[in-house]
C-alpha cells in the first residue's frame, strides 16, 4: 500500500477575495478550481488547497497561522509588491542565518511564511 499527500488546505470565508490574493498577489499557479475549492501548484507533488469554511469544524480554522511555508525566488521583490498592494505582514521581511523570511496574512488573517533560502 502506498500513501501520498494530495494537498494541504487553508480555509477562507470569501472565495473570490482569496483567489485574487493567492493567484494575483502571491503569484501561485492555479491548476484546478470548483465552486468551493481551488488547488495551486502542478505536477505530482502536494497541492495547496484553498476552501470555503462551510462546516462548523472548519470555521475556527480561518484566520490563524497555517504552518505553511512557501519558497520564493526573489522574496525582496515579492515583499515590495505585497507592500504596495496593501497586504498585511505578520512579520516583515528579515534576514536570518539561513536566508530571508517574511510572514504574510491573507484577507482572512491566515498566515503564510515566505522564505528565500
Amino acid at each position: 500500500m502506498t500513501v501520498t499527500m494530495k494537498n494541504v488546505v487553508i480555509f477562507v470565508t470569501d472565495f473570490a477575495v482569496a483567489k485574487e490574493f493567492y493567484k494575483e498577489r502571491l503569484h501561485l499557479p492555479l491548476v484546478q478550481e470548483t465552486q468551493m475549492m481551488m488547488e495551486f501548484f502542478s505536477g505530482d507533488g502536494t497541492k495547496l488547497g484553498i476552501a470555503v469554511a462551510l462546516h462548523d469544524a472548519a470555521k475556527p480554522l480561518v484566520g490563524r497561522h497555517t504552518g505553511i511555508t512557501l519558497k520564493v525566488d526573489d522574496l525582496t521583490e515579492l515583499c515590495q509588491e505585497l507592500t504596495k498592494a496593501g497586504v498585511t505582514f505578520a512579520e516583515k521581511l528579515e534576514a536570518t542565518p539561513w536566508g530571508k523570511m517574511a510572514v504574510v496574512k491573507d484577507p482572512d488573517g491566515n498566515q503564510i511564511a515566505l522564505v528565500d533560502c
